[in-house]
């Protein structure tokens, strides 16, 4: 097959979108007629049909779904190829994109790359980031869509290096005047008598909270599932479940909202971050830099490392 088009494959991402191909011309200051040809052309050159033609406009077929999402994503990549380089045009000398998890980046991750981009020296550097589960972060930097990760050291890191990060401690958030509210801590398995609001089901803390239940033969049970801290909390706050949240996330809040924290009493309770790149003699200056402002945010300095820091946990 032929190398596809990002012209095409932008009209015709256009015209899913607006369902007509009348309006995507507008759109992109093209005639309707111009539009039909490429996009006959495609289906001609990956060889199946994409566009199904109704009465008022057109609907993507199976396969055209399926190119709409590639198509996208296509796009975007070429968004952040042409956004990259007017930054270098620009004066931007550095350009860093880090993946991060969920916990990372709704405590200090933000804070830390802000400290970072506010010195003088670092004025030319930009920074991205993206928030994605721990098994994605450790594939999007294998891979190369990232130079560095921060995630969950339970996280099998394979072949990547890695240096320690920051650390946090998981707690049981409930509402005031729930029953486990008025204990001083509480042992995971007495949270299993109620529901609990959860991240995805393949996040490395779900993953981990499913097997430490598993092991006492109990179900954890899912009422709500979100994809973010501050939505559990929410759902904690209406009296709806239960949830384990970082307390560094939890405290700040907690208060105002009518929330109560219990100390999770498990050794496991307490997590440790770290940041993952390929090969440290490979990072560009800016990573480098990044990377080392971070570490140094622990308080440690460690060497690097190209072992997974624990793989005791799943993932």
């Amino acid at each position: 097959m032929r190398d596809l088009d990002l012209t095409t494959l932008r009209l015709f991402v256009s015209v899913c979108e607006l369902g007509n191909i009348a309006r995507a011309g507008e759109r992109a200051s093209i005639v309707g007629s111009a539009i039909s040809k490429r996009l006959a052309q495609l289906e001609d050159q990956v060889g199946t049909r994409l566009l199904v033609r109704k009465r008022h406009g057109v609907v993507p077929t199976a396969a055209g779904n399926t190119l709409l999402e590639h198509a996208r994503a296509m796009l975007d990549s070429a968004a952040r190829i042409e956004s990259d380089m007017q930054n270098f045009a620009t004066g931007a000398r550095g350009q860093v994109r880090i993946l991060a998890s969920v916990s990372a980046m709704a405590e200090s991750l933000a804070d830390d790359v802000a400290a970072f981009l506010q010195q003088p020296a670092h004025r030319t550097i930009q920074v991205d980031m993206e928030e994605r589960i721990s098994p994605d972060i450790v594939r999007g930097v294998r891979e190369g869509h990232a130079s560095l990760g921060v995630c969950w050291d339970a996280a099998d890191m394979g072949a990547l290096q890695w240096r320690p990060y920051r650390s946090d401690r998981l707690c049981v958030v409930v509402p005031r005047g729930h029953p486990l509210a008025a204990l001083p801590s509480l042992r995971f398995a007495q949270t299993l008598d109620y529901e609990h609001v959860s991240l995805p089901v393949n996040s490395a803390v779900q993953v981990m909270l499913q097997r430490h239940a598993a092991a006492r033969n109990r179900t954890l049970r899912h009422r709500v599932v979100v994809t973010n801290f501050e939505a559990a909390l929410r759902v904690v706050r209406a009296g709806l479940a239960v949830s384990l949240v970082p307390r560094e996330v939890a405290e700040p809040s907690a208060a105002a909202h009518g929330l109560q924290l219990v100390a999770l009493a498990e050794p496991w309770a307490e997590r440790r971050f770290i940041i993952c790149f390929r090969d440290e003699q490979l990072l560009s200056p800016a990573a480098q830099l990044l990377m080392e402002h971070l570490a140094a945010s622990t308080g440690s300095a460690a060497r690097p490392s190209d072992k997974p820091a624990r793989q005791d946990a799943a993932s």
